[in-house]
């Protein structure tokens, strides 16, 4: 076996998708997800820890994002892990570690804009 980098999350939006258009017009959008784990210590008290993950999305899944996700959107991803490195402004070396959104879908109950539902008699498929 060669190698596998699969990602799967579902979790919500932590802020309204940023998105840009690079060169020759290509959507990219960018937003925080927050996974929450639940689970009980030695004492059975109820705990729970969020991790944030940086996504990014390309083309149509980003005008998808841009379209119809916002803050607090629930969604089910699957994607790549990238980790890239770059200097800023001081010569300081930074470095992010993104999830390359490669299927997204909606799991919220209804769409806000137009009312509708998501899981009824024609749920949208995911988009790939």
């Amino acid at each position: 076996m060669r190698g596998l980098n699969k990602v799967i999350l579902i979790g919500n939006l932590g802020k309204d998708p940023d998105i840009q258009f690079l060169e020759g017009n290509i959507p990219v959008a960018k937003f925080p997800l927050a996974t929450t784990e639940t689970y009980k210590d030695k004492t059975g008290k109820q705990m729970s820890q969020t991790e944030w993950h940086n996504i990014v999305l390309w083309r149509g899944l980003a005008e998808l994002a841009q379209k119809y996700l916002h803050k607090s959107s629930l969604v089910y991803i699957e994607g790549r892990l990238k980790t890239r490195n770059w200097e800023d402004r001081d010569h300081n070396r930074k470095t992010i570690t993104e999830i390359i959104a490669d299927n997204l879908v909606m799991l919220d109950r209804k769409l806000e804009n137009t009312g509708e539902d998501l899981l009824g008699e024609n749920p949208t498929p995911p988009v790939e």
